[in-house]
């Protein structure tokens, strides 16, 4: 029993410790720091011919309001904020999003099921474990990139 137990916590330690780099790296500032990104992913493609999604939160902890107004991506021929909508059969559609407006102290999730990043016309693959850039365009001029994990084509988000 005891060698169980100490099995188990030596795996835990194991992955604590692997989960330390990516703790580290999870919040991306811009260069006036007003614009803080944080827990940015992506699942991987079933190769180029479908659309890829990225997904992030963005905190604004500057004083005036600020809108997220565009995307550019290297790995995407057409990259842009789409919004997934269900109406009241239980029918999903996506479309694309206006500028979303993040007040300050406040903060916007792109997650799967409501506003994502989609990277359509993909140049190359997004394979589990490698990394891409992402470029955030902001209404005040600001252009923040951030690198983007690529995690496993079923995963749900950064913490598994």
């Amino acid at each position: 029993m005891f060698k169980t137990f100490a099995k188990a916590i030596q795996s835990l330690s194991v992955a604590l410790l692997m989960g330390l780099p990516m703790a580290s790296s999870a919040q991306q500032l811009s260069e006036n720091a007003s614009i803080v990104v944080e827990r940015p992913w992506a699942r991987a493609s079933l190769g180029m011919s479908r659309p890829g999604g990225a997904y992030l939160t963005v905190r604004n902890e500057g004083s005036d309001q600020i809108s997220l107004i565009g995307l550019r991506a290297e790995i995407s021929g057409m990259a842009s904020i789409h919004e997934t909508r269900t109406n009241s059969d239980g029918v999903s559609s996506m479309a694309p999003a206006d500028d979303i407006v993040i007040p300050p102290g406040g903060m916007f999730a792109l997650e799967p099921g409501g506003y994502h990043a989609m990277l359509m016309q993909l140049q190359s693959p997004l394979v589990e474990g490698e990394t891409f850039p992402l470029t955030l365009l902001f209404s005040d001029g600001t252009e923040l990139e951030i690198t983007v994990p690529v995690l496993g084509i079923g995963a749900r988000g950064p913490e598994g």
